[in-house]
């Protein structure tokens, strides 16, 4: 069975690490990353099945990554996770086909369904 790479970008470092656990613990191999550019940065880019990156990050964005990966044409099945929800934000999510808008503190199972919907391509 192939393990699916699953990249979790946040700054907020205890955010990071109890995503990534929970990636692990349900079989998913997972990385994480502090920032956008540290993952951009990272071999694991080309690797990776489905991306979970907090909206609000110094330098560049959630929304930014999203942008940057798109207009590059390296699209990745996206959740954003934020603790400000903002309707902008949620429609832009809407409008671009970003598989979950979640806001902080969300269910395990709501991160581990749309993880499902971005691997089984169902988005």
């Amino acid at each position: 069975m192939k393990r699916h790479l699953i990249a979790v970008i946040d700054d907020d470092e205890d955010v990071r690490d109890a995503i990534r656990g929970l990636m692990r613990s349900v079989g998913f191999a997972a990385e994480a990353f502090s920032s956008a550019q540290e993952f951009l940065r990272s071999k694991q880019f080309s690797k990776t099945a489905c991306l979970i990156t907090d909206v609000n990050m110094p330098a560049m964005s959630g929304i930014d990554l999203c942008r940057h990966l798109s207009g590059a044409g390296a699209a990745i099945p996206t959740i954003l996770i934020t603790a400000y929800p903002d309707d902008d934000v949620r429609s832009f999510a809407e409008a671009t086909g970003i598989i979950a808008y979640l806001v902080k503190p969300f269910s395990q199972e709501d991160l581990l369904d749309g993880i499902r919907m971005a691997l089984d391509g169902t988005a």
